[in-house]
């Protein structure tokens, strides 16, 4: 849903405006701290290396954003509501029965949302699986982005596709990993290095330095998918 006056504000908006959007939402279940950790890479990717708008939500050469990091989905609404994607008058409503706006985003509900975030670990198999299909299809100019926690490597799907994606050299698929140390087995070496062994190129940034996140977003990566580890501060901290 979407308002002239709400696509209009998207060309003025700031990231300083999103913590006002984001208090808007009351709702219970909040994750707060999920959230949070998500909110500079959100808006980092949304304001400057996306290309996707609402009026390109449905085109056919849009660029993809997968979340995967489900919960706590406030960050990822209060951007695409200063992005135009959202009317604002939705947030209050966060997790009402009747409200579009429920604690994992639902593509059915929401223009601009690609999966429906539900169980952790299913966002990257399903980032591979898309990037291959728009190979299929000869499309090589929509990139993949897909956004996961680090705590969702404990869930043996996502090595799997970390290994395929490498193998195929899926050069359109751009992985983010919010890596709060939550993890609970942790990877020998680091995240980093676990990808770089399948043939990944990597990055690993201060995930709240927003230029260190363009430039990693940005970084060529040719005939590789690429993945940047915005290390933010422990989710216990």
């Amino acid at each position: 849903m979407t308002t002239n006056t709400s696509t209009e504000a998207a060309g003025r908006a700031r990231f300083e405006d999103l913590q006002a959007l984001m208090a808007l939402m009351t709702g219970d279940e909040k994750h707060d701290v999920a959230a949070t950790s998500t909110l500079d890479a959100l808006w980092v990717l949304y304001d400057r290396v996306l290309r996707v708008t609402p009026e390109t939500a449905e085109a056919q050469d849009r660029d993809r954003f997968l979340l995967s990091k489900g919960h706590g989905p406030m960050a990822y609404y209060a951007v695409l509501t200063a992005k135009g994607f959202l009317d604002p008058a939705l947030l209050p409503g966060f997790g009402g029965y009747d409200s579009p706006l429920g604690y994992h985003p639902d593509r059915m509900l929401l223009p601009g949302v690609e999966i429906s975030s539900g169980s952790l670990g299913h966002g990257l198999p399903l980032a591979v699986g898309t990037a291959l299909g728009l190979r299929a299809q000869g499309l090589t100019d929509p990139a993949v982005w897909v956004l996961v926690g680090d705590a969702e490597f404990d869930e043996g799907s996502n090595h799997e596709a970390v290994a395929f994606a490498g193998a195929y050299g899926l050069d359109r698929l751009h992985t983010v990993v919010i890596d709060n140390s939550s993890a609970t087995h942790g990877w020998q070496g680091g995240i980093a290095q676990r990808f770089a062994a399948a043939g990944w190129s990597t990055a690993t940034v201060d995930g709240r330095d927003h230029e260190a996140l363009y430039r990693a977003f940005t970084a060529e990566h040719p005939g590789r998918p690429h993945v940047v580890i915005a290390r933010v501060e422990p989710k216990n901290s």
